[in-house]
């Protein structure tokens, strides 16, 4: 849906500005001069006619720029952001176990999440300083600068118009929203790979092997009850017994006897 919004947003954009020329000669005046723009905002392709205020001559001219690069570079973006996301919800949902197969699937989605994500930060980026450029392109005040009528004081220019950009600013916060929303999808898209995965179980396994190595090796089994306990060496109570398994009988009342006697 956000991509869906960058690129409509964006590519389906139609603006028009209207100057005004008066003439000292009201018969030369055109107080209506229509200047229509759109997407993929290649403005020296944009050409319009003005007044002279020299007799009935009119002269053709055309604005300047072409911002046709970062306007179409940012809609492909969108588009392929969209389709990819369409194709991955079908996988997710109807091919899960083929997805998970040989840990396949989460690391290409990973990959291409990451991908997207700085190609979105790029794209708006450039978006973003193309249509600073193309506000200043399409300003009434910039565009009457063009005409030779309104280098002369003896005529008026105006501007009637400005064209409308609100939708165009939307498409720029679409887009940095997108880069905001798939970068922070790469921490989920990284959970269901396989080195989210090892890495959470290889500490779990090291401390299984550590745990029995360190409770066999510790004093409980050698240093209280093993060899150099008092009850084990060979000593008038004869040969090992019944005390020799009992663990707290072994070293506790052998010893007390012989402190009595």
């Amino acid at each position: 849906l956000f991509a869906i919004f960058a690129f409509a947003t964006c590519g389906g954009y139609s603006g028009e500005l209207r100057l005004s020329v008066d003439c000292a000669n009201k018969s030369e005046s055109d107080l209506s001069i229509d200047i229509a723009f759109a997407y993929p905002f290649r403005l020296h392709q944009v050409n319009f006619e003005a007044p002279t205020c020299e007799g009935k001559r009119r002269e053709t001219l055309a604005l300047i720029g072409d911002f046709s690069s970062s306007a179409e570079f940012f809609v492909t973006i969108a588009v392929f952001a969209f389709l990819y996301s369409l194709a991955a919800t079908v996988v997710y949902i109807f091919f899960q176990n083929k997805y998970r197969e040989n840990n396949r699937g989460p690391l290409i989605d990973f990959i291409v999440t990451v991908v997207f994500s700085f190609l979105w930060l790029v794209s708006s980026s450039a978006w973003a300083k193309g249509l600073s450029d193309v506000k200043v392109a399409t300003d009434p005040d910039e565009v009457l600068l063009l005409m030779s009528a309104c280098k002369q004081q003896s005529n008026k220019c105006l501007p009637v118009r400005s064209p409308v950009m609100s939708s165009l600013n939307t498409s720029v916060v679409f887009g940095y929203l997108n880069f905001i929303l798939w970068a922070g999808n790469i921490w989920f898209v990284f959970k269901e790979t396989g080195w989210h995965s090892s890495g959470q179980r290889h500490p779990a396994d090291t401390m299984e092997k550590q745990q029995p190595g360190g409770y066999n090796q510790g004093g409980y089994n050698q240093d209280s009850y093993g060899p150099a306990g008092g009850y084990n060496q060979p000593g008038s109570y004869g040969q090992v017994g019944e005390y020799g398994q009992s663990q707290s009988y072994g070293q506790s009342r052998p010893t007390s006897f012989a402190n009595q006697i």
